[in-house]
């Protein structure tokens, strides 16, 4: 059994679990100033309040999952990635006390509304940064890293880190699209096809980019045998596309939209990785050179399998009970007065 391969398909799977849950919920706190009405960021708050909390539990088990079994890697990409990794979680500390306070306070609302907001847009960004270090390369010598405190802002990285907060902002405003219905409906699809457009651009920028930063990416996208491999994914992107602007045009399904964004993200994310593997850090260090000692990888890995069918059990458990639209002036938190 190839352990550290297989630990690689879980760590993937925890991030892109993260990605996906936690990126429609950071999405509607980048959308929040733009929801008009109070009200309208009050229902909006409601959609994700029973799954907002469970959804970071994926980042915790991406990072600590690290640690744990690719240690080196970890120690290459904590000092590259602090200054991001940081204000990711202040930011997202930010968000979850607004998230509480807000509905306790008539006078401080748009000051909590600005922290919610402020908070999804820092940890968005400081994500696509993270990312976009990590694609750009990070300098090692001798098992260590061996670059400045800012060599994870470049030009690129802040184009991953837009990309990301576009990208998020669509899942989110796909999320209100079907979770909701009315004006508040309407307004969020009317946003979605211009986020839609804006993460396309995005995504076909930092994939146009990414080819020229490392050899390694541009043999994997370019080379003859290898292009007939990774050819379908854009073609299923483009799919993808297609199907989001069709069911935002036709309002046939709720859930078409969200879905269809989802999809771009997952399609996103199997394009990188393509062009990491079998590198766990481009431009040389492998999966295998980064893990830990096989013994400690199957100890690890009778926990995982064990707590991960649990909490994706508990995770799909919550989402169907809570399935549905939810209505103004109903829902998890209501304003007291």
């Amino acid at each position: 059994m190839d352990l550290p391969l297989i630990w690689a398909f879980i760590l993937a799977f925890a991030v892109l679990a993260y990605v996906v849950l936690d990126g429609f919920d950071l999405g509607i706190g980048i959308l929040f100033p733009f929801l008009k009405r109070h009200e309208n960021r009050d229902t909006a708050m409601n959609t994700i309040a029973p799954f907002w909390d469970g959804n970071e539990t994926w980042l915790v088990l991406g990072g600590g999952g690290l640690f744990a079994v690719f240690p080196l890697a970890y120690a290459i990409v904590m000092p590259a990635l602090y200054a991001p990794i940081i204000a990711m979680l202040l930011a997202l500390i930010f968000r979850g006390v607004a998230f509480e306070f807000r509905w306790k306070t008539v006078r401080w609302r748009g000051v909590w509304d600005l922290s919610f907001f402020v908070g999804s847009v820092v940890a968005a960004f400081a994500q696509g940064v993270s990312l976009g270090t990590i694609v750009q390369g990070i300098e090692v010598a001798d098992r260590a890293y061996a670059g400045g405190n800012f060599d994870w802002l470049t030009p690129f990285s802040a184009a991953t880190g837009v990309a990301v907060v576009i990208g998020y902002a669509l899942l989110g405003a796909t999320w209100i699209v079907m979770k909701t219905d009315g004006p508040l409906n309407r307004l969020a699809a009317r946003y979605a096809i211009g986020l839609a457009i804006g993460t396309l651009v995005a995504v076909g920028l930092v994939s146009a980019w990414m080819p020229f930063l490392q050899p390694t990416f541009f043999s994997r996208w370019f080379a003859v045998p290898q292009i007939l491999f990774v050819a379908p994914i854009p073609l299923l992107v483009a799919l993808a596309a297609f199907s989001l602007f069709r069911a935002l045009r036709d309002h046939v399904s709720n859930y078409r939209p969200f879905l269809s964004a989802l999809a771009i993200f997952v399609l996103s994310f199997i394009g990188i990785g393509i062009s990491f593997y079998p590198n766990i850090l481009p431009p040389e260090l492998t999966i295998w050179q980064a893990a830990a000692p096989d013994s400690s990888l199957v100890f690890l890995l009778v926990g995982a399998a064990v707590l991960i069918p649990t909490i994706l059990a508990y995770t799909a458990y919550s989402y169907w009970v809570f399935r549905g639209k939810v209505v103004e002036g109903e829902g998890y938190h209501t304003h007291h007065h």
